[in-house]
């Protein structure tokens, strides 16, 4: 595969803010982005799913899944992964009694909706309201997709994880589950917002790198155009590519200031495919 070809967007960085917020679901103009998404040469859309509104997605409907498929072959544009945004707003182990019961049913909806899409990777953020705070949160979480990693196969849906957690704490999170079903989304903005030291974090869960998700921050800051922040790129893609990382990196990047969303994607595309191409994949061998 090529670098270009690993290389999708956040399904709203082709539309303009809604309520001044960075990621939401573009209700207005969802539809919009798989032409501007053609002209750029993106075929590959992370799709989002927030909690509020949540059976009224277009993902969550059969008539909705219909017009996905169709602006996808019309427009060659496929979604291969979803962020759960609805699992940090509503997030299942944190609830009690019926609400946890409610939510993970949620959960195991969404996931069944994916499947129907052929969505494969479902990212759920442990940031934020979605983090885990105690043992027994985990123990939840953990406990939950353990007693359902059998549906999860039969559809064919990975889940992955964004964390907040340092290094060896990931490391042994992940240890817990099932490296067939379960792996990590690596975000190189919000590991350089929190200071964290790339080669420390590949070397200790690397080869459970499922997803990527492609932006820039200021250490304790907020994100900013690729380049200007504390990620080191040129480190991030070298160890990406030593741990054997072969699969999608999305552009969950810093929105354009003069809504020139397409220019500056397609900007981010070009810094992103030249970082893939100047560190190739490190084939591991059994």
């Amino acid at each position: 595969m090529s670098a270009s070809a690993r290389i999708g967007f956040m399904q709203g960085r082709l539309s303009p803010l809604v309520d001044n917020r960075i990621q939401v679901f573009p209700w207005s103009q969802w539809r919009d982005e798989y032409p501007l998404a053609e002209l750029c040469g993106l075929g590959l859309m992370e799709w989002t799913l927030d909690q509020e509104r949540l059976y009224e997605n277009p993902l969550m409907t059969p008539d909705g899944r219909a017009e996905i498929a169709a602006l996808g072959e019309k427009f060659g544009v496929t979604v291969p992964s979803l962020t759960g945004d609805c699992f940090m707003q509503a997030p299942f182990w944190k609830a009690v009694d019926s609400e946890r019961a409610s939510l993970e049913q949620e959960f195991l909806a969404v996931a069944d909706a994916c499947a129907v899409s052929d969505i494969a990777t479902v990212v759920v953020p442990l940031v934020d309201n979605g983090r885990l705070e105690t043992r027994a949160q985990e123990d939840a979480l953990v406990v939950f997709l353990e007693r359902h990693a059998g549906f999860l196969a039969e559809r064919g849906v990975r889940v992955v994880f964004e964390s907040d957690f340092a290094p060896q704490e990931l490391a042994r999170f992940i240890a817990r589950l099932d490296p067939a079903r379960f792996g990590i989304n690596y975000d190189i903005g919000n590991s350089a917002a929190l200071g964290f030291d790339p080669v420390e974090e590949l070397s200790a869960y690397g080869r459970r790198v499922v997803n990527v998700h492609v932006k820039d921050r200021l250490r304790g800051g907020t994100t900013v155009p690729l380049g200007t922040g504390s990620a080191d790129f040129e480190t991030v893609f070298r160890e990406l590519a030593r741990a054997g990382f072969a699969g999608l990196c999305v552009l969950q990047t810093a929105r354009a200031s003069r809504n020139d969303h397409a220019g500056v994607l397609c900007r981010y595309r070009d810094m992103t495919a030249g970082w893939l191409a100047q560190y190739p994949v490190h084939r591991h061998v059994a």
